[in-house]
């Protein structure tokens, strides 16, 4: 990999991780006006419009892929609803802030699961990395937060599901593009997602039962961020960055998502952020820098 490459993807990272962050802000706006399920029906939805015109124009063929590529795109499109459903759903229980820092854990998840299903990194470089940020999950889940909801512990446990979730993408995704390109996994994936939500809309139901009249024009342009930037934008640019630098080196840089969503959950949501949240996200960001440096000593 030539040093342009490995700076880009390192950049297009960052720039998923920052706009991830805002996604948090986003998605508790958009909840006001759609449920959990017509938020993200919807952001699919928009995003697969933009993904899919951007694939037709620039490749529009599918003719490589084989049917264990098929099978694959299937079960990686279930981390895709797990990533976008569970969250909103959670965001539903807990404040911006708090589900920011539960996304914060997402960098040690990856590394963790990718060292014990690919075996990229060993498991005794990023064991203690993962008790210290799991340490700073259970503080901010448990110890007195700020929740918008009566079930905290609930909020807490789908946010982190939607965590796990990505990282399973996260890891999946990385073979298949070494033969395909980030934006047919990227499309193939997000597709999967969408048609498998769409019967979930019977279930869960908002601006459906309230009509369109009962959507304020915040509501829409939360959504229209949710499409924009943390779908079609953010999503690409994550697995770009993935394909250069691989999940474990990636996810390092997520650290990011959850500085941005407390900044801007204060900032734009007016939400306290109290001692658990920064004691919190330390611990999330101890435990990335052990993973970091344990895993960078492997490779020099």
């Amino acid at each position: 990999m030539t040093t342009q490459t490995s700076r880009l993807a390192y950049g297009a990272i960052i720039a998923a991780a920052v706009l991830w962050g805002g996604s948090i802000v986003a998605q508790k706006l958009a909840l006001s006006g759609f449920s959990a399920v017509e938020a993200s029906v919807l952001r699919d939805i928009g995003g697969l419009a933009i993904l899919l015109t951007t694939w037709w124009w620039q490749e529009g063929t599918l003719a490589k892929l084989t049917q264990a590529d098929v099978r694959m795109l299937g079960l990686l499109g279930l981390g895709v609803l797990g990533n976008h459903l569970f969250i909103l759903m959670g965001l539903n229980y807990v404040s911006g802030a708090v589900g920011g820092v539960i996304i914060g854990s997402s960098p040690v998840v990856t590394a963790l699961l990718s060292a014990m299903l690919i075996r990229d990194v060993p498991l005794r470089a990023v064991w203690a990395g993962g008790l210290l940020s799991f340490a700073g999950v259970g503080l901010v889940s448990v110890a007195g937060f700020q929740a918008t909801g009566d079930q905290p512990l609930l909020g807490s446990l789908l946010v982190f599901l939607g965590v796990v979730s990505w990282a399973l993408y996260s890891i999946g995704s990385r073979h298949l593009m070494e033969r395909h390109s980030a934006l047919t996994v990227n499309w193939t994936t997000l597709l999967v997602a969408t048609v498998l939500q769409i019967p979930l809309l019977w279930m869960d139901r908002k601006m459906l039962d309230a009509g369109l009249g009962s959507v304020t024009f915040a509501d829409w342009m939360a959504l229209g961020y949710l499409v924009l930037f943390a779908t079609a934008i953010a999503q690409q640019a994550w697995l770009f960055g993935v394909k250069g630098i691989g999940p474990s080196r990636a996810s390092v840089l997520g650290n990011l998502t959850p500085v941005a969503a407390i900044v801007l959950s204060a900032v734009l949501l007016k939400e306290p952020v109290g001692t658990n949240e920064i004691l919190g996200i330390v611990l999330i960001l101890a435990g990335v820098w052990v993973v970091h440096r344990q895993t960078s000593r492997l490779t020099t």
